[in-house]
């Protein structure tokens, strides 16, 4: 069988190959014409202090969404949003929890054998510095008194054998889970060092209400979550956003705890926080109800309100002929954490990096395939997407109202915080090895000069927290490209630094700033590689799938019948 499954991917890989076209000079003209001064320009409009940080349902925001909108009119492409619009519009609801008004206490329950507990009184937890929550049912207030039960990570992987909450009922409790995934060396056991979406924080929340879960606390470690507690505390204690129209089962308490707090919580269990978590790494691990209670009272600002996608297309030939798309669709998300009014000194979230980069590199993509002098094979579609930082909702939504069916759309390529300090020598395209075109990403990228080298941070689970997954998840072929850590006139210990800076200093902090001495030309030549991809994608002569046995695989060929 292993035999016959490497044949397939290897009958694959040719097919692939074969199918490649030689790329037209109309196509590199226009690759030819991508300018790193225009991506410049847009990216320090998108991240000046006007746009007040372009948070969902803002001024900045909306201010954002036009100028995108007005920038596909410019390049004469065709509306793809409402009613002949570039706007796709999405019914949020955005909570903002009141940090003065909201009280966690975790409450020792009385010992029935009469022993004694080492926390006597309840230990009251500071909002902010020592948890993070928001009320995922969108109400006003919410009152919780629940006994807290330790579910390990929290997971129900049945490909994997795995069930945290076997033999437990949860039912109407708080349960209390670590992030990321069940440790394991083994690529097909949860990834291996690589994250998989059962360690996402998502992933967390979403399984805990499946199970009706009245809370769940997630407990925050610097090395598994791969960014440390202020980046947890900067982007849940702003306003937090959610499809209005989400049906899915809700917590009303969504938490995040700190280490220390986690500490603290099992040494009112008479319980050490560090051999518990070893053994809930272990297979055979059963879920341990403590005996300490989540006392709270939980406030926030809620509101109703509109924020659109920016949706805009490129026709094909195919349209005219009416006949199936296989569109390209390039992604990047606009939107940013916003600002906080009344604070001292900078408040705004001004996202240079992440993402007015992508949304720039996108612009200038789109300019430049509007150059075409006639129309391509197939459809190009743009798509600057909203509510990325609140859990990927604008693409999740354009996932469920794409302006073409999915079964027509060849392959989603994201742009998400392109760093513009150089050229690189390497692209990471993970998840392209997933799919059947990952050959032609192969031969693209070695005309390019360019090494693709694997996810330099697997256990950040980067191909889960970004645009692309919401797309795969209707089984859209999709993946990001972005540069490795080698760039041209350095080595490798350079852009490791830069990198490494970025997320230790600037990542959903106020000082991701645009900055004047960035240098665009590597964003341009990813633009130029990603142009050269999409025409790869849009005149292949076989529909492009997932590989068999994915993940996607599924979704993709139930949306193919």
């Amino acid at each position: 069988m292993k035999h016959l499954r490497l044949s397939i991917l290897t009958l694959l890989a040719f097919s692939a190959i074969a199918s490649a076209q030689v790329v037209p000079p109309a196509v590199k003209t226009a690759e030819a014409s991508v300018d790193p001064e225009k991506i410049r320009a847009h990216v320090k409009f998108l991240a000046d202090d006007l746009l007040e940080g372009r948070g969902p349902g803002t001024r900045g925001g909306e201010l954002a969404a036009q100028y995108i909108a007005t920038q596909f009119a410019l390049y004469g492409l065709k509306p793809a949003g409402d009613n002949g619009t570039y706007l796709q519009q999405v019914n949020f609801v955005g909570t903002k929890t009141l940090g003065d008004k909201t009280h966690f206490s975790l409450v020792p329950d009385k010992p029935k054998d009469g022993g004694m507990h080492i926390m006597l009184h309840s230990y009251d937890l500071k909002y902010g510095d020592d948890y993070t929550v928001n009320n995922r049912k969108l109400t006003e207030v919410a009152d919780i008194h629940a006994p807290i039960v330790f579910v390990g990570y929290g997971v129900i992987a049945p490909e994997f054998g795995w069930n945290d909450y076997a033999g437990i009922d949860v039912k109407g409790k708080v349960v209390l889970c670590i992030v990321g995934d069940p440790p394991s060396d083994d690529p097909k056991f949860f990834g291996g060092k690589a994250l998989t979406y059962y360690g996402r924080w998502t992933y967390k929340f979403e399984e805990a209400a499946r199970q009706g879960a009245i809370g769940a606390l997630i407990i925050h470690r610097t090395d598994l979550a791969s960014y440390g507690w202020e980046v947890v505390k900067n982007s849940n204690t702003s306003e937090k956003t959610y499809l209005r129209d989400n049906k899915d089962p809700q917590l009303e308490a969504a938490s995040w705890i700190t280490l220390d707090t986690a500490k603290q919580l099992f040494q009112a269990a008479n319980m050490d926080l560090d051999a518990e978590m070893t053994a809930a790494g272990k297979k055979g691990f059963k879920a341990v109800p403590l005996p300490v209670s989540l006392d709270a009272h939980i406030e926030a600002k809620v509101r109703s309100f509109q924020s659109p996608n920016v949706v805009a297309m490129l026709p094909g030939a195919n349209v005219a002929a009416k006949k199936p798309d296989q569109a390209v669709m390039y992604t990047a998300h606009y939107d940013h954490l916003g600002m906080v009014p009344g604070m001292a000194g900078d408040n705004i979230y001004n996202g240079a990096a992440d993402n007015a980069t992508g949304v720039g590199m996108l612009l200038e993509m789109a300019r430049a395939w509007s150059t075409l002098k006639t129309s391509p094979p197939h459809s190009v579609i743009f798509a600057s997407v909203a509510a990325e930082e609140q859990g990927l909702l604008g693409s999740e939504y354009l996932g469920q109202h794409p302006p073409v069916p999915p079964a027509q759309i060849a392959l989603d390529i994201n742009y998400d915080m392109i760093l513009p300090v150089g050229t690189p020598l390497e692209t990471s395209v993970n998840g392209a090895q997933r799919t059947t075109f990952y050959p032609t990403v192969q031969a693209t990228a070695k005309r390019f000069h360019l090494a693709i080298v694997p996810d330099a941070h697997p256990e950040a689970g980067g191909y889960y927290r970004s645009d692309h997954f919401s797309l795969s998840r209707v089984g859209i072929p999709a993946f990001s490209v972005e540069q490795g850590e080698l760039f041209e006139g350095h080595d490798r210990a350079w852009g490791e630094a830069k990198g490494k800076d970025f997320v230790d200093h600037d990542y959903h902090n106020f000082s991701d700033n645009y900055h004047a001495d960035w240098d665009f030309a590597g964003n341009a030549e990813l633009v130029r590689f990603g142009m050269e991809l999409g025409w790869e994608a849009i005149s292949a002569q076989k529909i492009i799938q997932w590989l068999p046995g994915d993940e996607f695989e599924a979704a993709r060929k139930a949306s193919q019948k």
